[in-house]
């Protein structure tokens, strides 16, 4: 499904694109032909709509998966990184390192977005200890930083961007692919890649914070030092993820349930279900996005939350009904 996804995908688009271009600009990169092929058609397929669709994989995968552990680890099927405030806190420092160049140098966008997503989860926990530490309140708290996050970010764009830079991060906030290239690619592939190897290895440790931390404890797992380890994880995922595509929400929050239902409960096959299935899921949201209301592409955030809030309120009931 991934590999036909991708094939489609970058035949979808306002200029027209043949499948068997496609294959033809593929194996001729890949070194295993030398077959006559446009140079516009080659641009577009390998300079903008391959990254493109691949970057959009792993935001799929890697949201996909920090959706998992947070539910996991929060014992909450209400937690992803959107909602908990990691994706606003990481927008505000991206978008302070950009607008304001505050160590634009030493951190760039990705170390920016970083400590931004460390602040604002750091924020929800305190939060969520002050006022009980139940893991409903983590979910109110998370709701109060992603508002405290998202002023911040309004108040740096309308207070020092000027014309040109608010409209190119508010669309990029939305959540964008545009203008992706091969070294996002790599960025993102990696962090994703490598997120994923520490999460499968955790995974029968994930299995037993399913029961609570009493039985994790129990069983001889150091639950403070894995629990920061997973969370620390999930937000360098989240950030760099940021950093690159912007604020894309609910994907984290959808995916591992629907995974749920193919796969069950166990992580050691939850991981890998969840992170292909969101790397498919956004494949398919940033092609259709990309073609709904051409030539001007619609954001992918759009695209996720339009599919994401229906789910939540789906979710939310099932939950009432279970009380």
């Amino acid at each position: 499904m991934l590999v036909l996804s991708f094939l489609v995908a970058i035949t979808l688009g306002p200029a027209d694109v043949s499948m068997v271009n496609v294959r033809d600009v593929l194996l001729n990169h890949a070194g295993l032909a030398d077959i006559p092929v446009r140079p516009t058609k080659n641009a577009i397929v390998w300079e903008e709509r391959l990254p493109r669709a691949l970057v959009a994989a792993a935001c799929g995968a890697g949201l996909g998966l920090c959706g998992v552990i947070m539910q996991s680890l929060l014992r909450n099927p209400l937690a992803d990184p959107f909602i908990l405030g990691i994706s606003s806190g990481a927008s505000t420092g991206a978008v302070i390192v950009g607008v304001l160049g505050v160590g634009g140098m030493a951190l760039g966008l990705s170390g920016g977005a970083f400590i931004g997503s460390l602040i604002a989860f750091g924020l929800v926990l305190l939060l969520a200890r002050l006022s009980g530490g139940s893991n409903d309140r983590v979910i109110l708290a998370g709701v109060a930083s992603t508002q405290l996050f998202s002023a911040l970010t309004s108040f740096v764009i309308f207070a020092f961007a000027d014309s040109d830079e608010t409209r190119g991060v508010m669309f990029w906030l939305l959540g964008s692919l545009e203008g992706v290239r091969w070294n996002d690619v790599v960025l993102c592939t990696v962090i994703v890649l490598l997120g994923a190897a520490i999460c499968l290895h955790y995974a029968y440790v994930l299995d037993a914070f399913a029961f609570g931390e009493d039985v994790a404890a129990s069983l001889g797992i150091s639950v403070t030092k894995v629990r920061l380890l997973l969370l620390v994880v999930t937000a360098l995922i989240t950030a760099t993820l940021v950093s690159v595509a912007g604020a894309i929400g609910f994907v984290g929050l959808v995916l591992p349930h629907a995974a749920r239902l193919l796969v069950g409960s166990r992580h050691s096959r939850l991981i890998p279900a969840t992170a292909v299935m969101g790397a498919v899921f956004m494949v398919w949201v940033d092609a259709i996005s990309r073609v709904a209301f051409a030539p001007t592409p619609l954001p992918v955030g759009v695209g996720t939350a339009l599919v994401g809030v229906p789910v939540f309120i789906v979710i939310l009931s099932r939950r009432r009904r279970a009380v």
